[in-house]
């Protein structure tokens, strides 16, 4: 994404959840999304009312449910012109996890997924569908601050993000807490089901009960319409695939959410990226580039 670039249309959805109040509680990810939020519009020529902010703050007009995510990223989709070079832009920070997988051909195998303040997880599937509907000539860019990162969307390569999990030096010396922006798959189960009241270890059975026709499609679908739609996405994406996918970790890795020294808190990944945006911009201002 460059600064200023001539495109028609710049779109996007920002979402953080610090899950105030609750035993998964984050600190850094409204101040994530906020921060992006001011880069786009002052580096990146994006406009506020393009924009839909999604964080789960008391004041919050929109809060960062699965429902609400999902809509959003469909009506910035929907937004897009045909025949245009739009750029759409997601960034979410919060909490990951990995599932036991639902696909037929992987019955041992996990899939990635965000967790939503209201727990109603969206896939891979799920990213990998929004990708497919991308008019011709738009590109998406997701940037994810989350734990097991790497595979949100289905079938895509992370195009930036850490090949290991040794913690940066950086943060080590800095910092005063690090927490994992990791849930793993047994505090997600073991919420739900204090939510739904049934006793399985099926997350589907329990999305489905609270959510119905909100549930993400992998859990929406009996196993051969999904293995059927899984078919039609990996034909579609060999003819278009305008998703980028910027990652924080690898699928099997876990994110920082960090609590500075100064008592700032910020997701590792998003700092980074912000520190080399920093570093970009007064590189051009002293009329020179960043090339390495």
């Amino acid at each position: 994404m460059d600064p200023q670039g001539a495109v028609k249309r710049r779109l996007a959805v920002l979402v953080g959840c610090n899950y105030p109040n609750t035993k998964n509680e984050l600190h850094g990810c409204v101040n994530d999304v906020l921060a992006m939020k001011e880069t786009l519009l002052t580096r990146f020529g994006f406009k506020q009312e393009d924009m839909e902010v999604l964080t789960d703050e008391p004041d919050s007009k929109l809060k960062p449910t699965g429902a609400n995510i999902k809509a959003a990223l469909r009506r910035m989709v929907d937004k897009a012109q045909t025949g245009s070079e739009n750029v759409l832009f997601f960034h979410y920070s919060g909490h990951g996890t990995r599932i036991p997988s639902v696909k037929p051909a992987r019955p041992f195998k996990k899939d990635e997924a965000i967790v939503p303040c209201d727990f109603n997880l969206i896939t891979d599937v799920d990213f990998r569908e929004l990708v497919n509907q991308l008019p011709e000539g738009t590109s998406f860019t997701m940037i994810s601050d989350s734990c097991h990162s790497g595979g949100l969307i289905d079938k895509e390569k992370e195009q930036i993000g850490p090949f290991s999990g040794v913690r940066s030096p950086a943060i080590e010396t800095t910092a005063t807490t690090i927490t994992s922006r990791a849930l793993p798959y047994k505090e997600v189960l073991d919420h739900l089901s204090s939510l739904t009241g049934i006793s399985t270890s099926d997350v589907g059975t329990h999305l489905l009960e609270l959510f119905g026709g909100d549930a993400g499609l992998k859990f929406r679908l009996p196993a051969m319409d999904l293995m059927y739609l899984l078919e039609n996405m990996k034909a579609r994406e060999k003819h278009v695939d305008s998703g980028i996918l910027l990652s924080g970790c690898q699928a099997d890795e876990t994110s920082a959410d960090v609590v500075s020294g100064g008592g700032k808190a910020y997701g590792a990944f998003s700092n980074a990226i912000q520190t080399a945006e920093g570093k970009r911009r007064c590189l051009e201002e002293q009329g020179t580039s960043d090339h390495g």
